[in-house]
């Protein structure tokens, strides 16, 4: 007689996330719960709410996982987390102060713990120290890290896990449902301005100082163009006060649910950013089919492929002649374009991440028995 597979319960962990991460663990959790197996989501309220984890199907645990150390939060995590563990047959992680709290929340080494690494060392001295303190935790106790971008991975073999693979992070298919006219004049775009757009967490990482400072550079000062942001975070205010002292042609929109439209109706989309691990808006933009220029970062080569033009980063001079000679190409413009819809097709499926989330959970329990199990 065949067998069947055998259905595994998941515990996915996730703090306070936004973009990216929040909707790969809410696909991740509908594509697991889809094949069978049960779900449960331990993430703070807020989160479930905003990517509305209970059209999952998934069981919701409310946990509070900041972005900081608390210790009263954090020993009631653990202690929720604890329990939590004690009725599943997998934990998976994602962000390192999820990972940090689920492997200390095991007890005996079992569920196995596996922990999806997000995100590079951030700025500032104690952020740093605290992001390697939580690394280590991490790959030492955990029973597979996967790393969303290359250098990640390399990190986690450097700090000693125990075993390293990549992790999967797709983006769903992004179907424009608005006329991209429309959203030009809906936008105030004047006639015969070009739309540049970038999105993404108004934060260092982003490096969104990198784009305003290729806007003074000499190629691009004093151009009739348009830049527009899509996207919120704690860096909003600075970022417009230089704008509006510089006198950049730059509109920071904030959160926006439309950004599919928004890149449908771009002339340029351009990323600037210092790191990136798997850009969920850049397999977007892919597969809207924009003219993508991009700072070669992180994992963004390993997303795009030759699916859109790419500069080092921190280079604002750089950036700026590259964007400027899309916008003075039309042919260049339709090439880029035809690229990155050929780049689309490649990319991953929601189904191939929950395929190779199962195969992590496989490569991580191997050989460990159950507790309960019989021979």
């Amino acid at each position: 007689m065949g067998q069947t597979e055998p259905v595994t319960s998941v515990l996915l962990v996730t703090g306070l996330v936004a973009g990216g991460i929040g909707r790969h663990v809410t696909g991740l959790a509908a594509g697991l719960v889809e094949q069978g197996h049960p779900v449960t989501v331990a993430c703070p309220a807020e989160v479930a709410e905003r990517f509305r984890l209970g059209a999952t199907g998934a069981r919701h645990l409310a946990v509070e996982i900041g972005s900081r150390p608390d210790p009263v939060r954090d020993r009631e995590a653990l202690r929720a987390l604890r329990e939590a563990c004690a009725t599943v047959d997998m934990v998976h992680a994602h962000g390192l102060r999820a990972g940090a709290l689920a492997v200390l929340a095991r007890r005996g080494g079992y569920p196995p713990v596996v922990v999806t690494h997000h995100n590079a060392p951030p700025e500032g001295r104690t952020a740093r120290l605290v992001h390697t303190v939580l690394e280590n935790l991490v790959c030492r106790r955990a029973d597979l890290v996967l790393g969303v971008s290359p250098d990640l991975e390399e990190r986690a073999r450097e700090r000693g896990a125990r075993d390293v693979a990549a992790a999967v992070v797709p983006a769903e298919p992004a179907v424009p449902t608005r006329d991209r006219d429309r959203v030009r004049e809906e936008l105030g775009m004047t006639a015969g301005h070009p739309l540049v757009l970038t999105v993404g967490r108004l934060t260092t990482q982003k490096g969104l100082d990198t784009l305003l400072d290729a806007l003074t550079h000499p190629t691009l000062a004093g151009r009739p163009l348009q830049v527009l942001v899509a996207g919120d975070g704690p860096d909003r205010e600075r970022l417009q006060q230089r704008v509006e002292r510089e006198r950049l042609p730059v509109t920071l929109l904030g959160h926006r649910d439309d950004v599919v439209d928004l890149l449908a109706a771009a002339d340029v989309v351009v990323s600037s950013a210092r790191w990136e691990g798997q850009p969920v808006w850049l397999q977007e933009a892919l597969s809207v089919g924009c003219a993508i220029v991009a700072t070669d970062v992180g994992g963004t080569a390993a997303v795009v492929g030759d699916g859109a033009l790419l500069v080092p980063g921190d280079d604002p001079a750089a950036l700026a002649r590259a964007v400027a000679g899309v916008l003075d190409d039309p042919g260049r413009r339709e090439d880029l374009r035809a690229r990155a819809r050929e780049r689309a097709d490649h990319l991953p499926t929601r189904a191939d991440a929950v395929e190779a989330a199962l195969t992590a959970y496989g490569r991580a329990g191997a050989g460990r028995p159950r507790p309960g199990d019989v021979d």
